[in-house]
């Protein structure tokens, strides 16, 4: 019904454009918009458009028209519908737009031009069809803030719905207007005829009761609930204060009665009996006993100071009706007095610039959707205690565009908030629950639309199936578990942990704790009660607790969702000294309570850190004081480097930005503490507004209440001039606005060139032009502001044009002084006076011109200027400088001079040159052959670098992230490849085969005896320097004897952790303070390699858990895009690679063929659904059949064939399948060597048909010879590299183009641009902190060596620095890197190995102190990541410092972590067949080892127990060598 008319109303009407992240632009500024079931309808000036509930465009209708008639009262407004003739002449401007659904219209009123009242009833399916239209006045004349209107029900023998309209009174009292107005200030319009009096009329039987205002009132919002109307106005007065009033009215059987029925009182915004301030939105909380109403107050009247302050405003009907001292229903109000007031129940938000408020209820919770004056959509949580949680911003405009008033809730899916600004609406979602990817994040966002569901996302509780969700609690928690520890008198200790959480029945009825202790097989007494939501209790099993505490880890259960949490209990009562406020805080953190004397057990004490803040810190500091802070005013990305200003600072440690109550304030670290400044970095933020700022002394008191005002991102608008000169340095004008943030201005041609603004403001800002990076003809550059550590597009291009060329110059005498002219050829640069600076030279001393302004003629542009400094016009030179370049122009006259001599000069070539062109005819047709040569050669050439150049700028990086199940290989096999990488016979024998890992085997007496030998340190480190100083024992030697030894001693990782730490001592020792730097570089001593294997038993469950799946995207991305170009099937080099050592420039073109290929499934010939498979053209058939098991072991998870040489492949020819083999008969042959056969060599078309069959379904085939196995392979075949021959034996033409390697070397950088970021995530994950703490490994070990170099009175941070470096990122993570064949089940080709090689060597030199200084020499592996290193380093400071900053690791906790890693893996490896192999190396230097023994003083028993073992091993009846 509405097809037809929409679309002509569409096109009369002007249309607006959807956004596509949820949004509507329309035609000009919104005037209002209301919105019903399923539908949106916005009026702007000239039209009103009806949108679906999801802001699509339904209809659109114009609001012009014309009026016909000589008196205004008379004229009446026909809406343009396309087809009148006369002139449009008017426009309906609505002021009162009102969807009815009961009677399915939507009420438009408003005035035409003849400032004349006219109303209309639209269809609220079709707005085209006009159901009634009349010219009366139903609300303002104008469109005001100062006015509203709104539908209300009025109770009288049926319920009758009426317009009620309130608006400023001064309005009624105009005298300008053609049409008679009403002056009094409510009313109570009809809605249909059937009413008395008509529709939209005011009266009933009798004429309504006026209703007046004795002052100016400027109504701001109006509701009904139930039978009572509310309606809020600011009242101002020319002897008082503005005063926000609230006035109630009861619904009663008939219009006057209604009016008459008015009460009021005013609200104390303060709380402090004072009325002040002024309201600029309000909004009801819906629901509750009580009526609940949110309203954002400006606290001084004007638009920055405001507030979001509640109200309970239920009705007062005690009051006196119809006796206010502001309003009356008589024709004047004389009545003296005040107003009762009404308290605030509480002041829920401060912020800047808040504009409009939208109250609704979520489950326990009142959210509050705030719209700021700067373009912010702002939620606050609310509990029933009105408690608010930490803000958050749900949008933020491109500008600081005010958000209007008026907010709804999309009413479809309730999840979406209509937010009006100038000229666009928005539909933004109430809540961000899918970007939250943890529970803990989930529950962090203190968000209550937002629960954790059992199948592992944050979502809407809707969204998760079976009720099994956990979510925040009903009101406001600052924990989500706290705990206490409590003693009773019989001594029992008792754990008791709470949540605070709120679970879904699924979730609460699978609820569970688990405590657990590492080193404590039961840390909960049986006789603990069962867990009962929300509490679990655990009664210790051992009363009493270690002097050092435990850290005891709680597993949570809800569902199968869990919470893992690390508690820390001590002693309470040993938790002693003066009451400061810093013991406080321990003692409440350990979950003990506080008291008057101290801390104790948390019964019947406090157990809330408040009570710490009233406690001094029994430290004598100096209060800080804070004056200023420069700058105060930053954008929302912060800045680096601010400047805090003040007294007493010395004792400062960080600065404190708190912004809202319920947010977690940021600290940031001070540096270049002078005491009375000191330098910090002001953090980004979400919210833009005024934050609180104060210093931190040791004892976290936190002192000043200076501020920062975060504001808009810069923007940019225009340039001027929009264009530079090549050279570069012209000085340029942006505008835009908040530019006073931009710390620099960057060219896309020149991103490592960060220009300096010279100066700047909010709205300007002016730099210098870098220099353009193509010195030929036209280029363009794109801007970006540099922004704190972001950088942002400007979206302007700037025009480099070639640098002005001024020609000649002439001077003549006017007067006292000499006019220049200078002439300049034509260009679009607009040079101005400004920017040139000109000197006339005579005689050796120069002359100031001073320019006028410009002329063109002819082609050339003319700059005159004026020396008034000499009357002397024989000038020799002018001197013109422009940016940083000068030109120096001849005299005219002396021009020609030059001339003439450069003629003569020139005479002489010109003869040479006519001879060389006559002999050059002759020689026309002996070179043309060669011409034609030379531009085939170019032509390839410039094809190969025009193909490099597309494949870098089109590379997408499309490559397969979901990789399915990652291959991870279990820890023993990955720690037997990493102990022992080159020794297979050694890595078979020392670890258990399947199943042989859960036996436990005893161990025989002589193993048990050569045990217990190397269980004492004085032996094993005696043992070790023995054996290190004998010249037989080779570095092969160390590596597997330190290997041996961390088999043996696996099940005592903490002795091995011990004895590994004695023996870095005595390295450290003997490298001594000079050769500190190169300690543990290499791996030349036992101890060095017993590091990397210590650090791979202690980083396994970190690589695999944090590391290893970005480890494996990266090599899976690595090998995709490999096989996306050849791979040279004899040498291996590839034309997609990282290295190039293995770049095959060689390569010819090449083409993708899709395959359609048929497995055979039987026998009889049966075969499979063909699968598309993708090859090049190019590839052996070898490689053809590793493509096709490769997909279809990715398409069906598992293999077609388990060896590639019981493979058969046949291609489809004239219906009949031909064998494909690497060699036949039909193999090219050029002397002695021989091509592999290719799909090319075949001839295999794109979407040939392929039949694979293997020997599981053909036994009679034979298996293939692999041509790899052959001796010297290499020299008898090739692929894609052509052989050492003579060019003239080969047929192919297309073998013979020239082949530059240096053209391909753009695949080097296309290969690093496709992995970039998997290359990236794998470096952030390695370096990156889960949780915020690095694993226990590193930091113990860090801070061993910090001891060790303390110990050693080494000073220079650079040791440490590459300590640390040698000891973490070489020994190990290097390792990890090269081989990832350490950590998966997979084989690592060569080509792949040359890649990683250039990734570990980026990661590498990303820990290196020195900078690599760069040159057209520098090997291409080192240019690839140049540009990544800087920034790598600046992460890996961090990451060293965040190590250094982490609270240490005692030693009971790391021996916990060691002992829990022995047991993951007891049992796994052989240690039987370690220990015989560690006994061949002391038979071996038995005498040498007891020697050391003696040396170092063994008791006699240690040397008498080596003399027993070796007799033990001795008898070979009482021990196998088997």
């Amino acid at each position: 019904m509405i097809l037809l008319p929409g679309l002509v109303f569409i096109l009369l009407g002007k249309l607006g454009r959807c956004l596509e992240d949820g949004g509507f632009v329309f035609d000009g500024d919104i005037r209002h918009f209301a919105v019903a079931t399923n539908s949106v309808y916005v009026v702007t000036n000239q039209t009103l458009y009806h949108l679906s509930h999801d802001l699509t465009l339904i209809q659109s209708l114009t609001q012009r028209g014309i009026l016909k008639g000589d008196n205004a009262n008379d004229q009446i407004f026909y809406r343009h519908r396309g087809s009148d003739r006369d002139e449009l002449n008017a426009t309906f401007s609505v002021n009162v737009l009102l969807p009815f659904e009961k009677n399915r219209v939507l009420i438009s009123c408003g005035v035409t031009d003849n400032e004349c009242g006219y109303c209309e009833l639209l269809d609220l399916k079709n707005i085209s069809n006009v159901e009634h239209s009349e010219l009366i006045l139903v609300g303002p004349v104008t469109r005001s803030s100062a006015s509203v209107a709104f539908l209300v029900d009025v109770e009288s023998s049926t319920k009758e719905t009426y317009i009620l309209s309130a608006k400023q009174q001064r309005e009624g009292k105009s005298t300008t207007s053609r049409c008679s107005l009403d002056p009094y200030a409510v009313h109570l319009h009809n809605t249909d005829n059937g009413q008395k009096g008509g529709i939209f009329s005011a009266n009933e039987n009798a004429p309504s009761p006026p209703f007046n205002s004795k002052d100016d009132a400027e109504f701001v919002d109006g509701f009904q609930i139930g039978s009572i109307i509310y309606l809020l106005s600011n009242v101002r007065s020319d002897t008082k204060d503005s005063k926000v009033r609230l006035i109630w009215f009861e619904g009663k059987t008939s219009k006057a009665q209604t009016i008459q029925s008015l009460r009021g009182v005013s609200l104390d915004i303060s709380g402090g009996g004072d009325t002040g301030g002024r309201l600029l939105a309000s909004s009801v909380v819906p629901g509750g006993p009580s009526v609940l109403w949110s309203g954002v107050f400006s606290v001084d009247g004007g638009p920055d100071n405001t507030e979001l302050v509640m109200f309970d405003i239920s009705p007062n009907l005690d009051l006196t009706p119809n006796d206010d001292p502001d309003f009356c229903t008589n024709p004047t109000c004389n009545k003296e007095g005040k107003a009762n007031t009404l308290k605030p129940k509480k002041v829920l938000f401060r912020q800047n610039h808040m504009t409009s408020v939208l109250a609704k209820r979520h489950k326990s919770w009142m959210i509050f959707f705030i719209g700021t004056g700067d373009g912010q959509l702002i939620k606050l949580a609310v509990d029933k205690n009105y408690h608010t949680n930490c803000p958050t911003v749900l949008y933020r405009a491109d500008d600081d565009r005010k958000v209007l008033p008026e907010m709804h809730l999309d009413e479809v899916d309730r999840k979406h908030v209509y937010v009006a600004f100038q000229n666009q609406m928005r539909r933004i979602p109430v809540s961000r629950c899918s970007t939250y990817k943890t529970l803990q994040d989930c529950l962090s966002a203190q968000d209550p639309y937002c629960v954790w569901c059992g199948a592992g996302r944050c979502a809407d509780e809707n969204e998760c199936p079976d009720s099994d969700w956990v979510s925040i609690p009903d009101d406001y928690q600052q924990k989500v578990l706290s705990y206490d520890v409590v003693k009773d008198n019989t001594d029992q200790i008792t754990l008791n942990v709470r949540t605070h959480l709120t679970v879904g029945q699924n979730a609460l009825s699978n609820f569970n704790c688990h405590f657990s202790v590492i080193g404590s097989e039961q840390f909960c007494s049986d006789q603990s009660p069962l867990p009962q939501f929300p509490r679990c209790t655990c009664i210790l099993s051992d009363s009493t607790i270690p002097a050092e505490g435990l850290n005891v880890a709680v597993r949570i259960r809800f569902g199968i969702s869990t919470l893992l949490k690390h508690l820390t209990l001590m002693k309470c009562t040993d938790i002693r000294g003066p009451p400061t406020s810093v013991l406080c805080r321990r003692c409440i953190d350990v979950g003990c309570g506080w008291s008057p004397n101290g801390c104790s057990w948390a019964t019947a004490r406090v157990t809330n850190d408040s009570v710490c803040q009233t406690l001094e810190s029994g430290i004598n500091f100096a209060k800080p004081e804070v004056s200023s802070i420069t700058p105060s005013v930053v954008s929302f990305y912060g800045k680096n480097h601010a400047v805090l200003s003040g007294h007493n600072l010395s004792d400062v440690t960080r600065v404190r930005i708190q912004t809202h109550e319920g947010c977690t304030p940021r600290e940031s670290p001070v540096w270049n503490n002078t005491g009375v400044s000191l330098m910090f970095h002001i953090p980004r933020t979400d919210i833009k507004g005024v934050v609180k700022v104060c210093v931190l002394l040791p004892d976290y008191s936190c002192h000043g209440n200076a501020q920062i005002t975060y504001r808009s991102l810069p923007s940019c608008t225009s340039i001027t001039p929009s264009s530079s000169w090549i050279s570069g340095k012209r000085k340029i004008t942006l505008t835009g606005s908040q530019l006073q943030f931009v710390e620099g201005v960057i060219h896309r041609h020149a991103l490592e060139e960060i220009r300096l603004p010279l100066e700047s403001n909010s709205q300007n800002l002016t730099y210098h032009t870098p220099a353009a990076e193509n010195t030929q003809g036209i280029s363009t550059s794109t801007l970006s502001l540099k922004v704190a550590n972001e950088t942002l597009d400007c979206s302007i291009n700037i025009t480099y044009y070639p640098d002005p060329i001024f020609t000649n110059f002439t001077s003549t005498r006017t007067g006292q002084s000499v006019r220049i002219t200078i002439q300049k050829t034509a260009d679009k640069l607009g040079l101005s006076p400004a920017e040139l600076s000109v000197h006339g030279i005579q005689e050796q001393k120069l002359h100031r011109c001073i320019i006028e302004s410009p002329k063109n003629y002819n082609q050339s542009d003319f700059f005159i200027c004026e020396i008034k400094s000499t009357s002397d016009p024989k000038f020799q030179q002018l001197k013109i400088t422009y940016g940083d370049q000068m030109v120096t122009l001849m005299n005219k006259s002396l021009s020609y001079l030059y001339m003439l001599m450069m003629l003569v000069f020139l005479l002489i070539p010109f003869i040479i040159i006519v001879v060389v062109i006559v002999y050059r005819i002759k020689q026309k047709k002996l070179t043309a052959k060669m011409n034609k040569h030379i531009e085939d050669l170019e032509l390839d050439i410039r094809n190969d670098i025009r193909q490099g150049f597309v494949d870098l700028q089109t590379e997408q990086a499309e490559l397969m992230e979901n990789v399915g199940a990652i291959p991870f290989l279990d820890y023993k096999h990955f720690a037997s490849r990493t102990f022992f990488p080159e020794n297979e016979a050694l890595l078979t024998s020392c670890i258990k085969d399947i199943g042989q890992d859960a036996v436990k085997v005893q161990l025989d007496e002589c193993c048990q005896g050569l045990s217990r030998l190397i269980q004492d340190q004085l032996f094993l480190t005696s043992m070790v320097h023995a054996l290190e100083e004998q010249k037989t024992f080779t570095i092969k030697d160390k590596c597997a004897l330190a290997s041996l030894l961390t088999v043996a001693l696996h099940s005592n990782l903490s002795y091995l952790t011990e004895v590994m730490e004695a023996l870095l001592k005595a390295l450290m020792q003997q490298s001594g303070n000079t050769q500190a730097k190169m300690l543990l570089r290499r791996t030349e001593s036992i101890v060095e390699k017993l590091l990397t294997n210590w650090m791979s038993i202690c980083l396994y469950g970190f690589l695999r858990e944090s590391v290893g799946q970005h480890l494996f995207l990266m090599v899976s991305a690595l090998t995709q895009h490999i096989a996306k170009g050849p791979v040279d099937y004899v040498t291996g080099k590839a034309l997609y690679t990282l290295s190039e050592e293995w770049l095959l420039w060689q390569a010819q073109d090449f083409s993708t063929l899709k395959l359609k290929v048929l497995f055979a499934v039987g026998g009889d010939g049966e075969v499979s659904e063909p699968l598309e498979v993708y090859a090049l053209n190019c590839d052996t058939v070898e490689q053809v059949k590793g493509k096709i098991l490769s997909t279809f072991k990715a398409k069906f998870g598992f293999p077609y064939s388990n060896n590639i040489s019981e493979a058969f492949i046949e291609f489809e020819k004239d219906g009949s399948f031909v064998p494909l083999e690497q060699v036949d008969a039909s193999s090219e042959v050029i002397q002695e060597m021989t091509m592999i056969n290719t799909l090319k060599h075949y001839k295999v078309p794109d979407g040939a048909t392929i039949k694979m069959l293997s020997k599981t379904t053909h036994p009679s085939l034979s298996r293939q010879r692999s041509l790899l196995d052959e001796a010297n392979f290499s020299r008898k075949y090739f692929h894609l590299i052509d052989p050492d021959v003579d060019e003239d034996q080969r047929m192919n033409p297309e073998r013979k183009k020239l082949k530059l390697k240096e053209v391909h070397l753009t695949k080097l950088l296309s290969t690093k641009v496709a992995v970039h970021s998997f290359v990236e995530n794998l470096f952030k994950s390695i370096w990156g902190t889960p949780h915020g703490k690095v694993p226990h490994a590193v930091k113990y070990f860090f801070d061993f060596l910090d001891t060790q170099a303390e110990n050693m009175k080494i000073t220079d941070p650079d040791v440490l620095h590459i300590w640390k470096t040698n000891s973490l990122p070489l020994r190990f993570w290097i390792n990890i890197l090269k081989n990832p064949q350490f950590v998966f089940d997979m084989e690592k080709a060569e080509h792949l190995d040359g890649c990683l090689s250039v990734i570990a060597q980026a990661f590498m030199d990303s820990f290196s102190l020195s900078d690599n200084q760069l040159g057209k020499h520098t090997p291409t592996n080192k240019l690839l990541y140049a540009k990544d290193i800087i920034k790598f380093k600046q992460e890996v400071k961090a990451y060293y410092k965040q190590v250094r900053n982490q609270s240490p690791v005692t030693d009971t906790e790391f021996k916990a972590f060691l002992q829990e890693e022995s047991k993951k893996h007891v049992n796994e490896f052989n240690e039987a067949a370690a220990l015989r192999e560690i006994f061949k190396f002391i038979q071996k230097y038995f005498t040498e080892i007891k020697e050391k023994l003696g040396q170092n003083g063994a008791p006699h028993e240690l040397t008498e127990q080596l003399h027993h073992v070796k007799s033990l091993f001795d008898g070979l009846k009482s021990c196998s060598w088997t």
